[in-house]
C-alpha cells in the first residue's frame, strides 16, 4: 500500500518507517491515519521482527503537530484528532515487536510524544526535545503528560511542561528519556544494529517480555507478577524455548523461528 507521508523499507527482519513531511515532518490527521494503517500491517507481518521509526532529513524527527491544521479545528475536530492520535500511539506502544525511535533532530510536542510511545530511543547529538504546548495555550494531548512522568517523575515532567523549554540530547540522556546519544552519521547504523540484534531474538519471548513490562507498569505488583507468570509460561511452551535451551547445551548459536 502506498502512503502519502510515510515511507517503509524492509530488510533483514527490520522495517524502517520514515515520516516524510519536510522540512520538519509535522503530524497531521493524515499522518496519524497512515501510522495506524502501516503499524497494524507491520504488526501482522511475521517477517518483520523489529521496527525503526524516524523522520526525513536531519532537521527534525517530528517538530510537533501541524499547527496550521489545528488552528482551524473545532472542538469536535480536535476530539477526533485526539482519538486517532491516541490510537496511533497506543498501537506503536503495544506493537508485538520492539520499536526503536531514531531521533534525528527536533522532537517537539507530538513528536516528543511519538518518541515516548516507542520502546527504545536513540538520538543524534543535535536532537532537541520540548513540550512547547503551554506557549500555544494548550497542553500535550497525545499521551505526553502520562508517559513522560513514568520515566522522569512528576517534578521533571512539570518543569518540562510548565516552562515549555527545550532540552538537548545530553540532558535527555541524563534524564533517561533516551537510551543512547550518537553522532548524526551514526544514528541510523546504531538503530539498525540494535534492530537487527532484536530481530535475531525469539519473537514470541520478546513479545511476552514487552507485554509483561509495558502492561505491568500500569498495574499493582501482585497483578504484575501474575502477568509475568502467564507471559513466562507462554514463552516456555514454544519451539524457540526448546531450541534456545538445546543450543545452550550444545554450545551453538540458536536459530529462532517464531514458533
Amino acid at each position: 500500500m502506498n502512503y502519502e507521508y510515510l515511507q517503509c523499507e524492509k530488510e533483514n527482519g527490520v522495517a524502517l518507517v520514515t515520516i516524510n513531511r519536510p522540512p520538519v515532518n509535522p503530524l497531521n490527521s493524515q499522518v496519524m491515519k497512515e501510522l495506524i494503517s502501516l503499524m497494524t500491517n507491520l504488526d501482522q507481518n511475521h517477517e518483520v521482527r523489529a521496527v525503526i521509526l524516524t523522520g526525513n532529513g536531519e532537521k527534525a524527527f517530528v517538530a510537533g503537530a501541524d499547527i496550521a491544521e489545528m488552528s482551524t479545528m473545532t472542538m469536535l475536530d480536535n476530539m477526533e484528532m485526539s482519538k486517532i492520535s491516541r490510537i496511533a500511539f497506543s498501537i506503536i506502544e503495544n506493537l508485538s515487536k520492539p520499536v526503536i525511535a531514531a531521533i534525528n533532530g527536533l522532537a517537539l510536542g507530538g513528536g516528543f510524544e511519538l518518541a515516548l510511545a516507542c520502546d527504545l530511543r536513540i538520538c543524534s547529538e543535535n536532537a532537541k526535545f520540548a513540550f512547547p504546548e503551554i506557549n500555544l495555550g494548550i497542553i500535550p494531548g497525545a499521551g505526553g503528560t502520562q508517559r513522560i512522568q513514568r520515566i522522569v517523575g512528576q517534578g521533571i515532567t512539570k518543569e518540562l511542561m510548565y516552562f515549555g523549554d527545550m532540552i538537548d540530547s545530553e540532558r535527555a540522556l541524563q534524564l533517561q528519556i533516551v537510551n543512547k546519544v550518537v553522532s548524526q552519521q551514526d544514528l541510523y547504523p546504531s538503530a539498525k544494529e540494535w534492530a537487527e540484534k532484536l530481530a535475531s531474538k525469539p519473537p514470541i519471548a520478546l513479545r511476552m517480555l514487552k507485554l509483561a513490562v509495558t502492561t505491568g507498569e500500569n498495574v499493582d505488583l501482585e497483578s504484575g507478577l501474575t502477568l509475568e507468570s502467564v507471559c513466562f509460561n507462554n514463552a516456555f511452551v514454544t519451539q524457540d524455548r526448546k531450541e534456545g535451551m538445546q543450543a545452550f547445551i550444545e554450545k551453538r548459536r540458536p536459530v529462532f523461528v517464531g514458533k
